[in-house]
């Protein structure tokens, strides 16, 4: 699997592109800012077509670049269940806080224990709430990209609204660790 991170935004952002080497079909998790310059590393990796936007959460700042990204891509949005609506009408508090564009709605959203497959590759969803109600981790053999819920050495803040402190310990306590 083609793997790359990026750090993009005012706010530091992880985005993760990720590919399959067989068919050169990929992903995009968590595109918060920087579209042109996470498709140039898309295809300077050998991806040849963007098949999915996947949000770990509903916050625009993991959120900012949904819109430009499926503009130019067509790629489909993919979110948990439980943030959709959300992503689909966020806070205009959350958008000043980040200053953020709004992102079109979810085209498709998860489970906990559903597989996003691209190419021959796949991520099977872990449902972690906390951040946010519709928290999710994504898991393939060896990797494991968390969003806002785990981060090195600290978790994910649990002060905007929908966040819980105690949901996000009992997340990370039995679906990571």
């Amino acid at each position: 699997m083609i793997i790359e991170q990026l750090e993009v935004g005012n706010f530091a952002v992880f985005v993760y592109i990720l590919g399959c080497k067989e068919t050169g079909e990929g992903i995009v998790i968590d595109p918060a800012d920087e579209v042109d310059r996470i498709l140039r590393t898309a295809e300077k990796k050998g991806i040849k077509s963007i098949k999915y936007i996947v949000n770990t959460h509903c916050h625009a700042d993991h959120c900012g670049g949904n819109r430009e990204l499926k503009e130019k891509t067509g790629a489909k949005i993919i979110i948990h269940e439980d943030d959709a609506e959300r992503l689909a009408n966020p806070s205009p508090f959350i958008l000043q806080l980040f200053n953020c564009e709004a992102s079109p709605p979810a085209d498709l959203t998860v489970k906990d224990g559903d597989l996003i497959e691209f190419g021959n590759e796949s991520l099977q969803v872990i449902h972690t709430p906390g951040h946010t109600p519709g928290g999710m981790c994504l898991y393939t053999p060896g990797h494991v990209f968390t969003g806002d819920t785990l981060f090195v050495g600290s978790i994910g803040r649990t002060d905007l609204p929908g966040g819980s402190m105690q949901t996000l310990l009992n997340s990370i306590k039995t679906r990571l660790l």
